[in-house]
């Protein structure tokens, strides 16, 4: 025996029907049941009302749908507010208001067993840090650091050294004939050449 479409609470939901108990459809002469819910023909509920709905089959359900019309019973000027762009954006949200602000969370509040927030954090403060003998480092400057993996505070001779190595490391003349290292060596030389001119090795 197929098994219904319907069976489901999940599938109900999401069809939009609604298991009942014999309710009939409230089209006159409809002998099927009523498991849609549809607005009455006079139109939803004001809200001092309350909901009001009447229930219909989906044959009818259907055609309802394909008749309804949300501008019924609107004034010009109320289609036309409603078919602004922006309706509806002019209503004050809670994170949008002057006073609505969620406040940042405290970190100590936070449960970061792995040290993966701290560990990060500290990271970007070592690479912002200053030189302790006071010499400017520019954003590019940081970045061809990084490149060669030395910390803000290397001098002249740790730049040198640092170049070296990696060059004898990454030359295919040094390890084989290996040409799947050019690009990092391209970048070594970039950051060692821009380096060497910079203010804090000069």
């Amino acid at each position: 025996m197929a098994s219904d479409p319907f069976s489901s609470r999940r599938h109900n939901r999401f069809h939009g029907r609604v298991e009942n108990d014999g309710r009939p459809c409230a089209i006159e002469g409809c002998t099927e049941a009523g498991e849609f819910r549809a607005p009455p023909p006079e139109g939803p509920a004001s809200h001092a009302e309350g909901p009001r709905w009447r229930w219909l089959c989906l044959d009818h359900v259907r055609e309802f749908n394909s008749g309804y019309n949300f501008f019924t019973g609107m004034s010009p000027d109320e289609i036309e507010a409603a078919q602004r762009p922006f309706s509806g954006w002019e209503r004050e949200t809670r994170a949008f208001a002057a006073n609505g602000a969620t406040p940042p969370p405290k970190w100590q509040d936070f449960h970061d067993p792995l040290d993966a927030i701290g560990a990060k954090f500290r990271e970007r403060m070592k690479e912002a840090k200053a030189r302790a003998d006071g010499k400017p480092l520019s954003t590019d400057d940081r970045s061809a650091l990084k490149i060669l993996g030395l910390t803000p505070d290397a001098d002249r001779k740790a730049l040198r050294q640092r170049y070296t190595e990696l060059a004898r490391r990454f030359h295919p003349d040094h390890n084989g004939g290996d040409r799947s290292h050019e690009k990092a060596l391209q970048e070594v030389i970039s950051a060692y050449t821009h380096l060497r001119k910079a203010p804090a090795f000069t």
